[in-house]
C-alpha cells in the first residue's frame, strides 16, 4: 500500500467513470448504469446522488488543483441549484427524473445535510458565495425544521412542504425509524465541513452538540458499537450492529473534535474503542469487513463503501494511537478490495458488494445511492493522510 495506489485509482479509475456519465444535454449525470455497464440516460437523478456528485468533484479539484474536476464541480453545481432545490419551499428534492423534472419532491434531513456538505465542498473550491448561502440556507432548515429540541434528535422525513411523514427512505432491516444514526451521522459530517468555512458561535455549538448526542445516546460502551434505529425517545429498536457505520462514524467524530477544537477524553476513547472493536471483530477469514450483524446474524456480504470507510477510518485510529494493527488491517481490506471490489472491466468501476459465496452481487454500478463519494474520499484521505505523514 502506497500514496500513489490511491492517486491512481482516483484519477486513472474512479473519476474518469463518472465524468463519462456527464449529461450534457439535461445536466448532471446520467442516473443508472447496470451491473453490464450498459448506461441509462432515461435513469432517474437523485438529490443525494446530485449533492454527492458535486462534493467528489470539488473535493477533487481542492486535493488537486485539476480544472478538469472544477469543470464537472460546476455542471454539477448548476443542476442542483436550477433543478435540485426547490426555490419555492426551499430544499433539496429526493428524486428527479433525466430531464431534470422533480418526481419524489419528500424532503429528507439527510439530503439537506448532502447539500450542505457539497456546497460547502463547492465554496472551497470556487469562494462562490451563492454557493455559501445555499448551505447556509440548508442548515437553518435543518436547524428550524428539523431539528427536535425536546427530544434533542435530529428528525427524518418530510413532504414537499416540509410536513413530517413516516421515514420510509432511512429505515431498513424491517423497521420503521423515528431516530436513526445515519441521518445524525451526514448531518455532522456535513456541519463540519460547514464550520470550515462559516465558523459560527451557532454552528459550533450545533457540531459540539451532535458529539456529544453520538456519545450519550448512539453508542453503546458495553459492546463498543453504535445503535442503528431508534424510536421517538431515543430507544433501540432492532438489535443491529452495522460495521460500515461505526468505523465511518470514528473517524467523522474525530474530524469534528478537530475541526471545533474540542478535547475530550471519553469521546476520543471512544473514537479509538470502536476502531479497535471493528478491527477486532468485524474483518472476515478473507481480509475483507464484514456488511452487519443483525440478532447475532452475521450477514457476511463485503459491501464496497464499507471497505472504503473501513481503510479510512482505520488509518485515522492508526494516527492517534501508532498502532501497527490498523495498519495490517488496511493492508487486508486494501488488498480485498483490489482483487474483488475494483472492477477489471475496461470501462468498470467498483462492484457494489461481493456475496458469501464469493460471487458479484448482480446490481447497479450508477444508480442514486451509489456515486464517486465514499471510494472518491478514500483515496482523497489517504492521499492527503499519508502525504503528511511523509513530511
Amino acid at each position: 500500500m502506497n500514496i500513489n495506489e490511491f492517486k491512481s485509482e482516483l484519477s486513472d479509475h474512479i473519476l474518469p467513470f463518472w465524468i463519462e456519465l456527464k449529461d450534457e444535454k439535461h445536466g448532471g449525470f446520467y442516473g443508472e448504469v447496470d451491473y453490464y455497464l450498459n448506461v441509462n440516460k432515461e435513469g432517474g437523478k437523485g438529490g443525494i446522488a446530485t449533492a454527492r456528485f458535486l462534493w467528489s468533484f470539488s473535493a477533487a479539484y481542492n486535493a488537486t488543483q485539476n480544472k478538469k474536476y472544477l469543470d464537472i464541480a460546476k455542471h454539477s453545481y448548476d443542476f442542483l441549484v436550477n433543478k435540485v432545490i426547490d426555490k419555492k419551499n426551499k430544499g433539496i428534492y429526493w428524486m428527479l427524473n433525466f430531464q431534470g423534472e422533480s418526481i419524489d419532491t419528500r424532503k429528507h434531513i439527510y439530503a439537506q445535510a448532502f447539500g450542505v456538505y457539497a456546497l460547502s465542498e463547492y465554496y472551497m473550491a470556487t469562494k462562490d458565495e451563492e454557493a455559501l448561502n445555499y448551505a447556509m440556507d440548508l442548515f437553518n432548515i435543518i436547524e428550524n425544521l428539523g431539528y427536535n429540541i425536546e427530544k434533542n434528535a435530529y428528525k427524518e422525513e418530510f413532504d414537499m412542504k416540509w410536513n413530517e411523514t413516516s421515514n420510509e427512505m432511512l429505515s431498513e432491516n424491517g423497521v420503521i425509524a423515528s431516530i436513526t444514526t445515519n441521518t445524525h451521522l451526514h448531518v455532522l459530517e456535513a456541519y463540519t465541513n460547514l464550520y470550515k468555512i462559516w465558523p459560527s458561535e451557532n454552528l459550533k455549538q450545533r457540531l459540539e452538540n451532535l458529539i456529544y448526542i453520538f456519545y450519550e445516546k448512539i453508542y453503546n460502551d458495553e459492546t463498543q458499537h453504535l445503535k442503528v434505529f431508534f424510536d421517538k425517545n431515543w430507544e433501540e429498536i432492532i438489535d443491529l450492529k452495522s460495521y460500515g457505520h461505526d468505523i465511518e462514524a470514528s473517524w467523522l467524530i474525530d474530524e469534528a473534535m478537530k475541526v471545533v477544537e474540542l478535547k475530550d477524553e471519553k469521546i476520543s476513547k471512544m473514537i479509538l474503542d470502536i476502531a479497535c472493536n471493528i478491527e477486532e471483530n468485524a474483518i472476515d477469514a478473507d481480509g475483507a469487513i464484514l456488511n452487519e450483524k443483525e440478532n447475532n446474524v452475521i450477514d457476511h456480504t463485503k459491501v464496497w463503501w464499507v471497505q472504503s470507510e473501513a481503510i479510512v477510518g482505520f488509518y485515522n485510529a492508526y494516527e492517534n494511537s501508532q498502532d501497527e494493527k490498523f495498519l495490517e488491517a488496511i493492508e487486508k481490506v486494501w488488498d480485498y478490495t483490489k482483487k474483488n471490489i475494483i472492477d477489471k472491466r475496461s470501462n468498470g468501476e467498483w462492484v457494489w458488494s461481493v456475496e458469501t459465496d464469493g460471487s458479484k452481487t448482480i446490481r447497479d454500478i450508477a444508480e442514486p445511492w451509489k456515486t464517486p463519494y465514499h471510494n472518491s474520499r478514500l483515496c482523497l484521505e489517504m492521499m492527503k493522510r499519508m502525504g503528511e505523514n511523509d513530511k
